[in-house]
């Protein structure tokens, strides 16, 4: 019914066009099945508006406090955020992210609330997502974890604009777009009622009393077994008090017996600089941490950050160039990413680097494998301020472990949030929880392509 009309993903030419590497057309052919390769008339398939808004620090202990003034007794009796705040998305994101309240660090200009289009059909196999959204750069947000040469050594180059070096100005805001979207099957607890306020705790990242460096380091749980030195999203179901702390972590085997149970959440991200070279998105899930599905993920280290070397460069003989500039993040023509089986070159430094070539601190990869590369084709571009992303992602992964497996006819609940104009942690915009039917009437309902 909406096959063979509009085309509008992107085929694996027109993603290595951009790197000028004809062999990552075939690496990235061998991954997709011929569904991901049908052209759908997305003319056809109804949108959705879903409003985006600014959280700043509306973290999970401060739902239920008396600060949440209104809605603190509707969220202890079980309620949804939306019996309280239906419609008033754009209220809430405008006045924090002002300042005047749940922000301490407010971004100068940065918007509260975005619109976000979202489309939805499947097949036997598949579910297809259809995202567009239009940016406040104007530009895209394809650089992260960039590193210049100073003429003698590399440095760091750019960061996220909530930090302190760019708003000082002391560097530029150089920070990866990215969408990401979070599903569960009824599993996780309150989620359909909180969405992604369950994942939002104090200590983490940008957070109230943030937890960092050696105080995570020593934690027999996060440091020790995790490895971590740092706390990122994780559920209340993970910790042992009542106010879901930090550091009040359940043991392993109690973890993994939560895991097994299917008490996570999926997460996928699709990330402008880390994953769209490849045509891709990442796969992860959140429950005692923001962990990463088992196996080989798209992207690594491209810099040894102890020594600051780099461990690849652009292959000239493919790109016609082996380091980038600064003008070059603006044109369309020149990659910014490194892959390694399309333009990559062992670094040399005796290459004739000059002062202000800049090079990704990241290395790309379309060989993944295991769990980690389940969301093989996710394929976004961005055209005069608005990105397009079309999703492709597989009902039933084979990975029940840190997958939410899918099937048809079923209704899920997902959250939405977009990182847009150089930002990281919890300067994005997110949705309250939606539902999701596969074939069934939801808030978004996936068409069938039959």
């Amino acid at each position: 019914m909406f096959r063979n009309v509009n085309r509008v993903t992107l085929s694996a030419r027109s993603i290595i066009s951009s790197v000028g590497a004809i062999a990552l057309a075939s690496v990235i052919a061998g991954s997709q099945s011929p569904a991901a390769a049908a052209e759908i008339d997305w003319s056809k398939v109804p949108a959705k508006t879903v409003k985006l808004f600014y959280p700043g620090q509306s973290a999970y202990s401060w739902l239920a406090s008396s600060a949440h003034k209104r809605a603190d007794k509707k969220v202890l009796a079980g309620d949804a955020c939306v019996s309280c705040h239906e419609g008033e998305e754009a209220d809430i994101g405008n006045l924090i992210v002002s300042g005047k309240k749940l922000e301490p660090n407010p971004i100068p200009g940065k918007e509260g609330v975005k619109d976000l289009s979202v489309q939805a059909a499947h097949d036997d196999t598949n579910l297809y997502l259809r995202f567009e959204w239009k940016s406040q750069a104007d530009r895209e947000g394809r650089m992260h974890n960039m590193i210049r040469f100073d003429g003698k050594e590399w440095k760091w180059y750019g960061s996220h604009r909530a930090s302190k070096a760019v708003r000082e100005g002391k560097t530029p805001p150089v920070y990866e777009d990215r969408l990401a979207i979070m599903v569960d099957d009824g599993r996780v607890p309150n989620f359909a009622k909180q969405g992604c306020w369950l994942t939002c705790h104090d200590g983490m990242r940008d957070m109230p009393k943030e937890a960092k460096g050696d105080i995570v380091k020593g934690h027999a749980y996060l440091g020790g077994v995790k490895k971590q030195s740092d706390v990122r999203k994780y559920l209340p179901a993970s910790r042992t008090d009542a106010a879901a702390s930090w550091d009040k972590t359940k043991t392993p085997e109690e973890i993994a017996k939560i895991q097994e149970a299917g008490g996570f959440l999926d997460l996928m991200q699709w990330r402008v600089a880390r994953s769209n070279p490849v045509g891709m998105a990442d796969d992860g899930y959140v429950l005692e941490y923001r962990n990463f599905d088992a196996g080989k993920k798209m992207f690594s280290w491209n810099v040894d950050k102890k020594t600051m070397t780099p461990k690849f460069m652009f292959d000239k003989s493919k790109t016609g160039y082996t380091a980038l500039r600064e003008a070059d993040f603006t044109d369309p023509s020149k990659s910014t990413a490194i892959i390694k089986e399309a333009n990559a070159k062992p670094y040399d430094p005796a290459a004739g680097f000059k002062e202000g070539d800049i090079l990704p601190g990241r290395l790309l990869t379309a060989k993944t494998e295991g769990s980690a590369g389940d969301n093989d084709s996710a394929k976004g571009t961005w055209k005069d301020g608005t990105y397009t992303l079309v999703f492709r992602r597989k009902l039933d992964t084979g990975h029940p472990l840190d997958d939410k497996i899918l099937k048809v006819g079923g209704v899920y609940t997902i959250g939405l949030a977009i990182h847009d104009d150089n930002v990281t942690t919890r300067f994005h915009h997110v949705s309250f929880p939606l539902s999701l039917g596969i074939g069934a009437k939801a808030d978004i309902t996936a068409v069938s392509l039959k």
